[in-house]
């Protein structure tokens, strides 16, 4: 579990033993700025790498960042920064910095548009406001839409991105989602696709926080149209795909987490159509992530001083606070 002040914790599957990793690297801890996301290597069982994504750099200049390294029991060694978004930065927020691997090993990562950049999303040449794709090794597939150079950054997969807090990927359909802080009024969830340009700022469904207009466009020809929209915004924060066997019932589901609204939102897909019900309101603080574990259990992550690890069992939904958890 990656915390932004820039530590990484571990614990068993009761949630009661914790450790800190050893060898990680500094970040940049400013506002939105820390530690972003972990994950491990596909092959992670013989390999023992993870990869960290964070924010890199000064007041003056910073971006988010991917770097690799190897696991040896409570220590991070051969640590090696593979990617690092371009331009830098002077702004401590909408990093993005959500990674999710691909069936054929390669790495998509968000990237936000840095709040005063937001023009920059629409620019296939900056990674700002873009989901990425690089091989394991920072490389760049030579199937990306823009790999060759000529009409964008060879690493850019889709652009037109505000800020995305979620990623993940669906084996059985093929599909990546995402889902993104829009302006006031403008949270989405994004069906992913390569090369394609979902708005921001040019198109959008949200207003500036003032109340004035961003664009007069809520649609336009060639802009991706979100799957879901959300006004007022939810604050729409960590995104899972439910493929586990304790909750039958959830069988293909996607699980946001609300940093407004203090829930969790479970979405169906009815047809074209996405369905919402609002789940685990009684947990009353802010949701920073949601994550589906090995055993098929739903973890919670609150969002505040004295956050948790809530984890959801089968055998009481109505009381998922009080299942086992952990305080940070």
């Amino acid at each position: 579990m990656a915390l932004r002040s820039g530590q990484v914790q571990r614990m068993d599957a009761t949630g009661q033993s914790v450790s800190t990793l050893e060898g990680l690297p500094e970040s940049y801890v400013l506002s939105q700025g820390g530690y972003f996301d972990i994950t491990l290597d596909p092959k992670f069982a013989t390999n023992q790498r993870i990869y960290l994504s964070l924010a890199h750099g000064t007041p003056e200049a910073n971006g988010t960042r991917i770097v690799r390294g190897t696991l040896n029991g409570s220590r991070v060694e051969n640590l090696t920064p593979i990617f690092t978004v371009s331009p830098l930065k002077d702004t401590p927020v909408h990093y993005g910095g959500k990674m999710q691997f691909l069936p054929d090993g390669t790495l998509a990562m968000t990237t936000g548009d840095g709040f005063e950049y937001r023009e920059a999303a629409q620019d296939t040449f900056n990674l700002m406001g873009k989901v990425i794709r690089i091989n394991s090794d920072g490389s760049i597939p030579m199937d990306n839409p823009f790999a060759d150079g000529g009409q964008g950054h060879p690493a850019v997969w889709s652009y037109g991105h505000r800020n995305p807090q979620g990623l993940v990927f669906d084996p059985d359909t093929g599909e990546l989602y995402s889902h993104e802080h829009g302006a006031k009024g403008g949270d989405e969830l994004n069906r992913i696709i390569p090369g394609a340009n979902y708005g921001w700022p040019a198109v959008t469904k949200g207003v500036n926080y003032s109340g004035a207009y961003i664009s007069p466009l809520r649609t336009a020809p060639g802009v991706e149209e979100p799957l879901i929209f959300w006004d007022p915004s939810i604050g729409a924060s960590g995104l899972a795909l439910y493929q586990g066997d304790a909750f039958p019932q959830w069988q293909g589901a996607l699980f946001v987490g609300t940093l407004v609204d203090s829930d969790v939102r479970k979405l169906t897909f009815v047809g074209d159509s996405v369905s919402e019900e609002i789940l685990f309101a009684e947990i009353g603080e802010r949701i920073r992530d949601v994550r589906v574990g090995p055993d098929g259990m739903l973890y919670i992550l609150t969002d505040s001083d004295q956050g948790r690890v809530i984890r959801v069992v089968p055998d009481d939904l109505s009381n998922a606070a009080a299942s086992s958890d952990q305080e940070n």
